[in-house]
């Protein structure tokens, strides 16, 4: 695993952060760290790269033990806070080889350079003072402090807040390319954003895991009914439909399309398949709608 976090309580005072936390993501692969403002995520993101240490419990990183091995932890990880920090009287290519100084990338700092400036989209841009840029190109800045050593693990905590719909679709797409070699946590707000990118979804609320599943589990997972979509090639007796097991409302979106709710854990369609070679009706399309990531949130984290 690239990421293991055990068992991790963060206490401040009395007052209880994260309240015996575990996960784990795997090489490669971009997670997405969910939960609403105070859940927690924040303080596990700092656990993680060691900017604070945990009450109890421990992590790792790529092997490498937070509280004993912490220099190693932090050499494979690249880090961009939620409130980017950066140097606006800097130019962008020197502020670029200041973070590379830092790192101590050597004589291979220049072309380093030069390689994230073109990654990240900032080759109109990097002779411009950072404060001059928009908060989009700022946070490719950020970015690209990020990934400037070539960590292995990448830690965004809303990377893409109050960037304007093309700025996000930018930022987006940059993600997805880094997430092909490198294991990714984001941290958002955008439910949209994470069905987009993110192949695992981790939601915390109140300080403890509530979902800990790949994106396309979770959206497959109907908390309350399942949902059906069915069309038909012609008008149908919708008293039939209602008669089969398991179905407990019909919404009639056209003459010849429905929208059948069933009794959680019903999957009606072969009795559906099986009333319409009865009746020789013709069905054109019939599936299970998914979940919306944002109501199974909602839903997660309601108090």
């Amino acid at each position: 695993m690239s990421i293991q976090v055990r068992d991790v309580t963060k206490l401040y005072g009395e007052q209880k952060a994260l309240d015996n936390v575990s996960f784990d993501i795997r090489k490669g692969e971009i997670a997405g760290l969910l939960g609403p403002n105070g859940a927690g995520k924040s303080t596990m993101m700092k656990i993680i790269t060691c900017f604070i240490p945990p009450t109890k419990g421990n992590v790792s990183v790529c092997g490498f033990d937070i509280f004993d091995q912490s220099i190693e932890v932090r050499r494979k990880i690249g880090y961009l806070p939620e409130h980017n920090p950066l140097y606006l009287e800097m130019y962008v290519k020197e502020f670029l080889e200041f973070v590379a100084g830092i790192y101590k990338l050597g004589k291979n700092k220049h072309q380093r350079v030069d390689e994230m400036i073109e990654m990240v989209g900032l080759t109109k841009e990097y002779k411009k003072k950072i404060g001059a840029l928009s908060k989009g190109y700022r946070q490719r800045v950020g970015i690209a402090q990020a990934l400037i050593h070539n960590p292995e693990v990448l830690i965004l905590d809303e990377p893409t807040s109050g960037l304007d719909p093309n700025q996000l679709e930018e930022i987006r797409s940059l993600i997805k390319t880094v997430g092909k070699t490198k294991t990714v946590i984001l941290s958002t707000h955008i439910m949209q954003e994470v069905e987009a990118i993110c192949e695992k979804v981790i939601i915390i609320n109140n300080g403890k895991i509530v979902a800990d599943e790949s994106t396309e589990k979770l959206t497959h997972f109907n908390l309350n009914d399942s949902r059906f979509y069915i069309e038909f090639e012609t008008e149908i007796n919708v008293d039939i439909l209602k008669k089969v097991e398991g179905v407990e409302s019909i919404v009639k979106l056209s003459p010849t399309s429905f929208s059948i709710i069933a009794r959680k854990g019903i999957d009606i369609r072969h009795q559906i398949f099986q009333q319409a070679i009865d009746h020789k009706w013709v069905v054109l399309t019939i599936r299970k709608e998914e979940e919306r990531l944002e109501k199974i949130f909602q839903q997660l984290t309601k108090e």
